[in-house]
């Protein structure tokens, strides 16, 4: 068998593990017995393979996604504000810190070198 063969088989082997372990590459690559290193030095020499790969963990994403809903029509008043605040953002659903910055430095500027010296305490 070829290298390139093998290497095929490989990333085959892979992206069925991947598959089955809902994206999650540490698994699949313990599956088939490769290193993390390998699994990404793939992806970056093999488009088809990488783009394969984000078409897979893509799939994950909406599983998941399923369940959310899933709560949230149950009632999950958790869910419910864990969805509005990563969705619902351009909508107000968000939450932040409001800081004012206005500058709050006295003007200082009518003070000579003296009487700076004597504030600090330095003679």
């Amino acid at each position: 068998m070829s290298r390139d063969a093998k290497r095929n088989g490989t990333k085959k082997a892979l992206l069925e593990a991947l598959r089955l372990n809902h994206g999650n590459v540490t698994k699949a690559c313990e599956a088939v017995g490769i290193t993390r290193k390998y699994f990404y030095q793939y992806a970056k020499e093999d488009p088809e393979f990488k783009e394969a790969i984000e078409e897979i963990q893509e799939s994950a994403i909406d599983v998941v996604e399923g369940e959310l809903f899933k709560q949230i029509k149950n009632g999950s008043t958790t869910a419910t504000i864990f969805f509005l605040k990563t969705r619902g953002q351009k909508r107000g659903y968000i939450e932040r810190q409001q800081i004012d910055v206005t500058n709050t430095t006295p003007d200082l500027s009518h003070l000579s070198t003296d009487d700076i010296r004597d504030i600090l305490g330095n003679e």
